[in-house]
């Protein structure tokens, strides 16, 4: 066994799992699982950098995370950084931070391609559905804060590609208003399109076998849908629902004033203002599936990029 700590760092969060790994059978063993919303991307959209609030907030949190890993004994830290990082002209300032932060385990902290993404995001999901037999061939999509992957493939990744819409991205460019309006809606709902077009270019829709969704934006419409009172990832994980029952959890929580999603006993308080342009993104990708490929029922995951960078590094 060799005890691990991954840290994926978002537009929108940071999370933090050490596992220990099981280097035979590449089995992972939670020992902490955590999320923090730090908003590392607000604002990055438009101006083009990271702003120095969210750096503070971000830096901190990291400092916080290295401090559990030498609590917990890990043996190895991968950092990764992802949309916001890749698009911030400030972006080594951050680099530079977090190499401080993590300097007892000499880590150097990855921004990462879209493509690396991907398929860090494919390896963490798609294990545990072989083991509760799922068939593939899998489409999994990772709807972060600033960008969405798409990865096509059943035991390794056959094709892939990262857009630029994400649940921050989106909020900041259209869904301004408590609730949004048709418009905004509709031109929120136009850059969606024209992101899985693009992917569609790339990552083959036809013939896939289960439509896979990771990350916030995701669990939190299966946490609607499944009428949880609570947040529950062992409900969550794996769970198999009819696409018309997701899509009108995503229309629900879209329509939602913001008051309303906070009264939501499974929603996360960072989530709030931003989950409904996600639920947007997470409808239109459903509705696409469910015409180019006849999907019926959608699968989420509670595993993804996270545990792909732990087994990466196990």
């Amino acid at each position: 066994m060799t005890r691990v700590g991954a840290i994926d760092c978002g537009t929108n969060s940071i999370r933090l799992l050490i596992a220990d790994v099981d280097r035979d059978t590449g089995a992972l063993t939670d020992v902490v699982r955590r999320v923090e919303i730090v908003r590392l991307g607000h604002g990055v959209d438009k101006t083009g950098v990271i702003a120095p609030e969210a750096m503070a907030r971000t830096l901190a949190q990291a400092r916080d995370y290295s401090a559990q890993c030498s609590h917990h004994g890990v043996e190895r830290v991968r950092f990764v950084a992802t949309s916001a990082s890749r698009d911030a002209s400030n972006a080594e300032e951050f680099v530079v931070g977090v190499r401080e932060a993590f300097a007892a385990f000499g880590t150097v902290p990855e921004v990462i391609t879209g493509h690396e993404e991907a398929s860090l995001s494919f390896r963490g999901a798609t294990g545990d559905l072989q083991a509760d037999a799922v068939a593939g061939p899998y489409l999994v999509v990772d709807i972060g804060g600033g960008s969405t992957e798409f990865v096509r493939g059943t035991h390794e990744v056959e094709q892939a590609l990262s857009v630029d819409v994400g649940c921050v991205r989106l909020t900041e460019r259209h869904v301004l208003s408590d609730p949004p309006t048709p418009s905004q809606i509709a031109s929120a709902t136009a850059d969606i399109e024209a992101a899985i077009d693009r992917a569609a270019e790339v990552v083959d829709f036809r013939g896939i076998s289960a439509l896979v969704g990771l990350a916030g934006s995701v669990t939190s419409v299966t946490a609607l849908a499944l009428d949880l009172k609570t947040y529950d990832p062992d409900k969550i994980h794996l769970s198999q629902l009819p696409a018309a029952q997701i899509i009108d959890a995503c229309t629900s929580l879209l329509m939602m004033t913001r008051a309303q999603r906070s009264a939501l006993g499974f929603m996360h308080p960072g989530r709030v203002d931003v989950i409904g342009a996600g639920a947007l993104v997470w409808r239109t990708i459903v509705q696409r599936l469910q015409q180019d490929a006849g999907i019926t029922r959608v699968v989420t995951s509670e595993h993804d990029i996270l545990d792909g960078i732990a087994l990466s590094i196990g």
